[in-house]
Order: structure tokens, then C-alpha cells, then sequence
């Protein structure tokens, strides 16, 4: 594999990356919300995504999704069907932090007098997992980057003995590139913190991002093979 064959996907996978998606949309509402290290365990959950993308294309189940009308069909719905669930879940939430706003305004002067409970271990483990998990469902099924793998990931495998480790290089090259934009969007999220720790900022994000959501699940749902 060339270097001119890294450097142009190195620039495509950037542009797919940086592009407005779900991905970014879930690092939005997660951080504001979970706070920085659940932002990073969206950020881990993109990445074993992308490699499972890799081995679908690198092992030709991508061609038999394209290929097959019924399997398209089928992983179209349960991909669709994952982000209406993200999108209206994240309105319930949004909702919720609303009617929950005038029961904080009658508690605060009480909160003030004694010390809020802390999270537990436990609870903080639960916290990173469902993260984790929302990243690797969110990236699996992101209709961007599915097509990316199926379409234009091929084009840049070379038939050879060292096809496979190849491709895989390139998958890393991917997820360096997601880590990296991502971990930026964690950080500038959490530095603002005054901002993103109010209640109208938290009910703004997560509206926006389940009115997205449930439009791109939409989008999936309309996509022809």
C-alpha cells in the first residue's frame, strides 16, 4: 500500500469524521450530561465499531448487504429502529429535566444546607458502560459511515497476500483520526462547564439531538441500496 493510497484516506476518513453526524450529536449530549470520562467511553465505542465495519468489509459481508435486498432491508430496520430509540429517548429526557426544574427550584434551598449524595462506584461503572455501549451501537449503525465501508472502503484494498492487515491499517488510521476529533469535542464540552451543567442548556441538547436522531433514522429508513 502506498503512502499516496494513506494520505487519501487519511483526507477522506477526516472529512467523514468531521462531518455532522450521530456520533458527534451523542459526545453532545453525553458529556453535559455524564460529564468527560463517559464522553470517552462514547469515544471507545466508536472505535471497536469501526473495526467491526473493517471486518464486515474486509470479509465480504458488506457485498452480501449490498448485494442482497432482504439482508439490506433487515439491517436498515434494525438500524433505523436503534435510532428512533436514541432520539426518543433523548426527548423524554429533555422533557423530563423540565417538569423536574420546578421540584429542584422548592429543593435548592434544602440541597444547599446538606451535602448532595455522591455517585457510587458502581454507579459510576453502570454510567461508562451504557456510554460504551451507546458508542459502539451509535457508530455500528450510522448510516454514514456503514455506506463509507461498503462503498468507497473497497476501493482503497489491493488484491495481495497482505490484503487483509492492510485493510486493518487502515481501520486504525480511521479510528486515530475519530480518537482524536473526538476527544477535542470531550474536552471543549467540558471546559465550558457552566454552560453545560445548566438545566436549559442539558434540555436544549438533548431536544436537538433527538429531533436529529429520529431524522436520521428516518433518513435510514428512506435509504435505497
Amino acid at each position: 500500500m502506498t503512502i499516496d493510497t494513506l494520505l487519501s484516506f487519511a483526507f477522506i476518513a477526516s472529512l467523514l469524521v468531521i462531518s455532522p453526524g450521530p456520533n458527534g450529536l451523542l459526545i453532545a449530549k453525553t458529556v453535559p450530561s455524564s460529564g468527560p470520562t463517559a464522553g470517552f467511553a462514547n469515544i471507545a465505542g466508536f472505535v471497536v465499531a469501526f473495526y467491526l465495519h473493517g471486518a464486515l468489509s474486509v470479509f465480504g459481508i458488506s457485498l452480501i448487504l449490498v448485494n442482497s435486498a432482504e439482508a439490506f432491508f433487515v439491517l436498515k430496520l434494525v438500524g433505523a429502529s436503534y435510532l428512533f430509540w436514541i432520539g426518543i429517548k433523548s426527548l423524554k429526557d429533555a422533557l423530563s429535566i423540565k417538569s423536574s426544574e420546578s421540584r429542584q427550584l422548592t429543593k435548592s434551598r434544602q440541597l444547599t444546607k446538606s451535602p448532595q449524595p455522591k455517585k457510587s462506584l458502581k454507579d459510576n461503572q453502570r454510567t461508562l458502560r451504557s456510554a460504551f455501549l451507546e458508542g459502539l451501537l451509535t457508530n455500528a449503525f450510522n448510516p454514514k459511515v456503514s455506506m463509507f465501508y461498503m462503498a468507497a472502503f473497497p476501493q482503497f484494498i489491493t488484491q495481495s497476500e497482505h490484503a487483509i492487515s492492510a485493510s486493518f491499517t487502515l481501520v486504525l488510521i480511521h479510528s486515530l483520526i475519530n480518537l482524536i476529533w473526538f476527544s477535542v469535542m470531550v474536552v471543549l464540552f467540558s471546559k465550558i462547564t457552566t454552560v453545560a451543567t445548566s438545566r436549559r442548556f442539558k434540555r436544549w441538547i438533548q431536544g436537538v439531538t433527538g429531533a436529529v436522531f429520529i431524522g436520521f433514522g428516518i433518513k435510514l429508513v428512506s435509504l435505497e441500496r
